[in-house]
């Protein structure tokens, strides 16, 4: 029995050497580029060459580009996952907006205005009324009417196809934090967008001179049937100067978005002394103006030290005009883990930590087996064999038990967070007649 002993041990020996090197044959492998550039992941204010940025900023994310080079110049999370609001409405304008004539008209039906989440904003469509998809649209931007975006989703093809189309957009925009769930930007589980993401909205969008038109709309008629019309007002503030704060100068457009849950978000661009920029900021601690302060504070910035930073990240083209494909930013990649199965990737650019913990649990599992044999010999020849299933199920359990215990599910349990917070309040009313 001694000799036999030694024999078993020896095998288990073997096994061990064995099973070393699977959990070192998976290599290191570099962290996967940032789309629009590594510094933009970093946590914390990324600016180079460039002092003087407003101290009063208490926006969760924001980003200061300029229109033309695509240059970042400053941002802070850019990348992080949030609720967008109506901003998202840019990322609908940029897929559906050229699919129609200003001049085209449609008598909107009971169908069309079907399935408008309760609580949403609203510029007042009726059924029964003939519109003009140039009334439409200014529907859209002006008062961020969910009714409008509903009915041109109906002339698209419907929800669903537009939903699709835009999930597409985005990512022929290579916007890669957008997840996108309804076309007017309500708040829904999952649906989350980001501040470079909704920048590269705004810069796409504002290339189109329909885009461009709307968005500087400060007023318009809005038809309230029988020929009969009533004023509809911009819900930007910067624009049209409402609620106590001053047009902003050279402004022109782009999106305000706010709801009861998500807060309040914007994407604004000005012109001055032929340089435009934009800046999104999303979510800033609760106040009347907040968004907009902080907007016009990072806007002033940007045309005045800001002409002196260097870029810390740029812009991306889309993929359709040419752009170089870029890898999803580790907050994307979280997200999908979170999202999906096990084991789930987006394309292989680092290490899954799901296949460096299966490679640790193949060697504790190639161990136990091991220790399994030696048990079942000693076991056969003492005449039990009770010990056999014991390790066994030990075995099973450091298999199952390894990625369980992740730290990447941390990080991607965050990320999920965000996308539930995103949708706590699904059914929360969107303020009608400010902003949504």
């Amino acid at each position: 029995m001694h000799a036999s002993s030694r024999l078993t041990r020896r095998a288990a020996l073997g096994l061990t050497a064995a099973a070393l090197p699977v959990a070192a044959a998976t290599p290191a492998r570099a962290a996967a580029p940032v789309i629009g550039g590594e510094r933009l992941a970093r946590g914390g204010i990324q600016v180079s060459g460039a002092t003087g940025l407003p101290k009063k900023i208490t926006a969760r994310a924001w980003l200061v580009a300029d229109y033309e080079s695509g240059e970042v110049l400053a941002s802070f999370n850019a990348h992080k996952r949030l609720a967008p609001a109506s901003t998202l409405k840019m990322l609908f304008a940029d897929t559906v907006l050229t699919k129609f004539e200003r001049a085209e008209t449609h008598t909107v039906t009971d169908a069309d205005l079907a399935g408008i989440p309760a609580g949403s904003s609203l510029v007042g469509v009726k059924a029964g009324i003939t519109y003009t998809v140039e009334q439409l649209w200014q529907g859209v931007f002006l008062r961020s009417g969910n009714d409008a975006v509903h009915v041109l989703a109906h002339m698209n093809g419907g929800v669903g196809k537009t939903v699709a189309e835009m999930q597409a957009k985005a990512e022929d925009l290579q916007a890669l934090d957008t997840h996108v769930v309804s076309p007017d930007g309500f708040d829904h589980p999952g649906q989350l967008s980001s501040a470079y993401d909704l920048t590269l909205f705004a810069r796409h969008g504002l290339h189109d001179t329909d885009f461009r038109s709307y968005c500087a709309t400060r007023t318009a008629d809005f038809p309230a049937g029988k020929k009969k019309t009533f004023q509809i007002q911009n819900t930007d503030r910067l624009l049209t100067g409402a609620w106590g704060l001053d047009v902003y100068k050279g402004l022109i457009g782009v999106k305000n978005g706010y709801t009861s849950h998500a807060g309040n978000t914007f994407t604004g661009a000005a012109t001055r002394d032929g340089r435009t920029l934009l800046v999104t900021v999303m979510h800033p601690a609760p106040g009347t103006n907040a968004v907009y302060e902080q907007t016009a504070a990072l806007l002033d910035w940007g045309f005045g030290k800001g002409s002196s930073a260097q870029p810390v990240g740029t812009l991306v083209e889309p993929l359709s005009e040419g752009g170089a494909k870029a890898s999803p930013s580790p907050t994307k990649r979280a997200a999908k883990g979170a999202a999906g199965a096990p084991g789930s990737s987006s394309g292989g650019s680092s290490p899954s930590p799901w296949t460096l913990l299966e490679g640790g649990a193949g060697t504790l599992a190639l161990l136990a087996g091991g220790a399994w044999a030696l048990r079942r010999r000693r076991g056969a020849r003492s005449g039990t064999g009770a010990g056999a299933g014991t390790n066994a199920g030990a075995a099973q359990a450091a298999g199952a038990a390894g990625p369980g215990t992740d730290t990447a599910g941390s990080g991607a349990g965050a990320v999920g967070t965000d996308a539930g917070a995103a949708g706590t309040a699904a059914g929360a009313a969107e303020t009608a007649g400010q902003e949504s």
